[in-house]
């Protein structure tokens, strides 16, 4: 146990080290050490060593100097860069730097500008110096550039100025420009915003039919000119004042009004702009080649198409085997004959067939006929149909609970079988078998620990099978993509030695789907049987501590779930990202009213929601994160909802100061003090959870294959029950307990990021404890210890008896948390 303590304390150390030395600056020196090294650098001349570029914050806000410190860098001459390599994470080396030379500098400033200029700032002014600093026989160049970008101009009106008349009635529709990404009076005249604009206005044309227009067809007039200069007097030194005015009124609130306007246009097919790029077109007929091999051309097969299997007025299917029935084609193919075309139901029909599993490759041609219309060709090339995988995984786990101390092993077998096609309609059948034991290495444990076996079975259909669903939350379907329904059942049993025996039989209907960035998923009917058997030596345990027996209240459910989830990048903050989840799970509403079910049936609703944000810069990101959970039993079977429904805190993913299910309920010590030393520190749920993350990322150092990053982050929240408990009334809770109730953790981690997945450690301190006596929970850094003794007594033989009780954790975890 020491030993175990003792390796803690070294791991919290080094990694605290390793970041703080990684968060100094690169031009500091570090315990009388530089750096920074050069390599094969030039003798006897300057060569360029560091530049500073330092953005004055007069007329900008400290996010935009940031920004512009950041990014203006990548924009100086390349004979003025030194490259650093960053090594070992902590050092740099700079090789082969150029040649010291002034004329890079004056390049630097023409490139800067042009990057200020597109960005909306026409008003810059630079300030540029340079020194030799003599380091052994080196001759270090250092060059400081003092920027002062001026104030952003600012796009005061926006207008649309289109030749074509449906072009310009479209633009003109309230909906369309109430969608812009320019708000006059706000935005700044930057190039890569009106770059957008024009993108997004493309798009818009390209939903109402307009297949063949590009970017190429739509260009942004800008007109800066100052109407203060349409008064000039005759006076010639009444003119030079006004001009000059007029400048000095420019340069204070620069402004530019920016009209949309279309090319010109030939009819000549040699010009990179023709008229049949403005030309409306009406979708025609629609064909499938779904039993394409990858051998074949699609041109080839436009000549010489496959047998008919099916042709109406509006489709044809060609295949020679009839692998696939027509309807899955159908239902997820949204052009519609004779209307507009429409880009997004076009790409909509291309995502949706190649996410269905059925088709590897999906392509498409278009061929144009008469004046207006085009017919499409859809090109699926078959995926594998069936496969068989079987894995084996491995893991080991040191530490006790109440059920086992000692050291497990556990080996487990995965077979999974897959058919893609099932019914040749594009259903997808899933099959899973699993068998796990748990192997003590403990010589006064059975070696036999725990033996689990499960077996899945599922379909998944490419379409909402019960138009009901459709019609109760689908308003609008064209906005509806990536349906699918799937229905599944499961069957496990779990025995762990002299303990218990665990049988669940789960199955329920979900229906998914996704209206834009947001997505749905709905499970009804959701039904979860349980069984449990208690065993010899867990009675036991319920002797010593009734408390157990809220951790083993097993029962029925019939529920019905539905959860919203969205995750976008909001247009004008491209450098924002949101996310939102919101759920609701309401069981026995229904079976709760029969009555030989009511003592069998669990009824309850459980809500929760989540929220994250995360704003990200060029080396460094901070995401936010609040989540809230709440989950009412209004039946009779048990006081609170079955534990396999509770929320629960601690862990990698959550208030990482404290080991998984560590933290709660509430204030209670009844956890931390009750029973022997084996079971003293069981699972902990709760019917609520409040929880707040704060982490600020940086990145380390990039290696060819590993990018490491560190972080530091805080966590703040705790698990609760919501009913009153005469036994364990502090686990309740109550808002005047709020501030006495909430845990606060802090702490630091690495992240291994190997592009395929990441390797994450945190180490996290219990700031603020509510398992803690003293000092109302708060850490006493003068007295830090990394063990809480405050639980600490005698047994039956006089010997003191320490809980495992840390006031730190330390997490190992795959992916981010958040």
């Amino acid at each position: 146990m020491g030993f175990r303590y003792g390796m803690m304390k070294y791991i919290v150390a080094l990694l605290a080290g390793v970041l703080f030395l990684s968060s100094c600056t690169e031009s500091k020196f570090l315990f009388a050490f530089n750096r920074i090294s050069v390599k094969h650098y030039p003798t006897d001349t300057p060569f360029v060593y560091n530049v500073k570029i330092k953005v004055q914050p007069k007329d900008v806000s400290p996010a935009d100097q940031k920004t512009l410190e950041e990014s203006l860098p990548e924009y100086l001459d390349d004979s003025l860069r030194s490259r650093k390599t960053q090594r070992f994470g902590l050092f740099y080396r700079i090789k082969n730097p150029p040649v010291f030379d002034t004329f890079s500098i004056s390049q630097s400033v023409t490139f800067m500008r042009a990057y200020l200029n597109a960005q909306g700032y026409y008003h810059t002014h630079f300030r540029d110096s340079f020194y030799i600093d003599t380091f052994k026989n080196q001759q270090r160049a250092i060059v400081v550039f003092t920027v002062d970008p001026g104030k952003v101009t600012i796009i005061d009106s926006l207008s649309y100025n289109l030749s074509d008349s449906t072009l310009q009635r479209i633009a003109e529709r309230e909906r369309v420009q109430k969608n812009s990404l320019i708000t006059p009076g706000k935005s700044p005249f930057a190039k890569a915003l009106i770059g957008n604009e024009l993108d997004r206005l493309v798009n818009v044309y390209k939903n109402r039919g307009y297949l063949l227009l590009s970017r190429d067809n739509l260009y942004a007039e800008a007109d800066t000119f100052n109407t203060l200069l349409l008064q000039l007097p005759v006076d010639p030194f009444e003119q030079a004042q006004t001009i000059q005015e007029a400048e000095a009124k420019k340069a204070q609130n620069p402004t530019a009004s920016v009209a949309i306007k279309t090319r010109d246009v030939s009819n000549d097919s040699t010009d990179l702009i023709d008229a049949t790029q403005l030309i409306r077109y009406r979708v025609g007929n629609i064909y499938f080649y779904p039993e394409t091999r990858y051998t074949q051309v699609p041109d080839s097969l436009l000549k010489n198409p496959p047998p008919v299997l099916y042709h109406d007025s509006a489709y044809t299917l060609y295949g020679t085997q009839g692998l696939f029935h027509f309807k899955p084609l159908r239902r997820n193919s949204f052009l519609n004959k004779n209307e507009f075309y429409h880009e997004r139901l076009y790409a909509k029909t291309i995502t949706n067939l190649s996410a269905i599993g059925a088709w590897q490759n999906v392509e498409s041609r278009t061929t144009f006929r008469d004046s207006n219309i085009v017919d499409f060709h859809y090109f699926l090339v078959p995926a594998e149909k069936e496969n068989v995988t079987i894995s084996l995984e491995a893991s080991r786990n040191t530490g006790g609970d109440f059920v086992s101390t000692g050291t497990l092993f556990g080996l487990a077998v995965n077979a999974t079988y897959v058919n893609r096609n099932v019914w040749h309609s594009a259903v997808q059948a899933t099959t899973s078998f699993v068998n796990g034991v748990e192997l003590s290495l403990d010589k006064n444990n059975p070696f036999l620990q725990t033996f689990q076996s499960s077996l899945s079975h599922a379909y998944t259909f490419p379409n909402i099978l019960i138009p009901a669903v459709k019609h109760l939350f689908i308003k609008n379907n064209e906005l509806v993509n990536l349906e699918k329904t799937t229905i599944s059942m499961s069957a496990r049993y779990s025995e762990r030695n002299n303990f218990f025996r665990l049988r669940s039989l789960v199955t329920n209907m979900s229906f998914d789907w996704r209206i834009r960035n947001k997505y749905w998923e709905w499970k009804v009917p959701n039904v979860e049987l349980y069984s449990l058997d208690t065993l010899s030596l867990l009675k036991q345990q319920f002797a010593e501590n009734p408390f157990l027996r809220t951790a083993f209240n097993t029962g029925s459910i019939v529920s019905t779930i539905i959860s919203f989830t969205s995750a976008y990048t909001p247009l004008k903050h491209a450098s924002q990202n949101n996310y939102y989840h919101f759920a609701v799970e309401e069981a026995g509403a229904l079976t709760g009213f029969i009555k030989p079910l009511q003592n069998k049936v669990y009824r309850y609703i459980k809500v929760e929601g989540e929220y994250r944000k995360a704003f990200n810069f060029t080396r460094t990101s901070f995401v936010m994160r609040a989540f809230a959970g709440i989950g009412y039993n209004y039946g009779k079977v048990g006081t609170t909802m079955p534990f396999y429904k509770q929320f629960f805190a601690g862990g990698p993913n959550s208030m990482r100061a404290w080991q998984l299910r560590q933290l709660g309920l509430g204030s209670s010590l009844l956890s931390d003090t009750a029973g022997t030393k084996d079971n003293a520190f069981r699972d902990r749920y709760g019917d609520m959870q409040l929880e707040a993350n704060l982490e600020y990322r940086y990145k380390i150092a990039d290696f060819s294959s590993l990018k490491l990053g560190g972080a530091l982050f805080a966590d703040i929240g705790n698990v609760w029950n919501i009913k009153k408990d005469s036994l364990n009334p502090l686990s309740v809770f109550k808002l005047s307990r709020l501030g006495r109730d909430i845990a606060i953790g802090v702490g630091t981690g690495l992240r291994f990021d190997f592009n395929y997945f990441l390797v994450r450690i945190d180490a996290g301190i219990k700031l603020k404890d509510p398992a803690r006596r003293e000092n109302n929970g708060w850490l006493d850094i003068a007295h830090f210890t990394w063990q809480n003794h405050e639980y600490e007594r005698k047994d039956d033989n006089g010997n003191v008896v320490s809980p495992n009780r840390n006031n730190f954790a330390i997490q190992l975890g795959i992916g981010l948390p958040f």
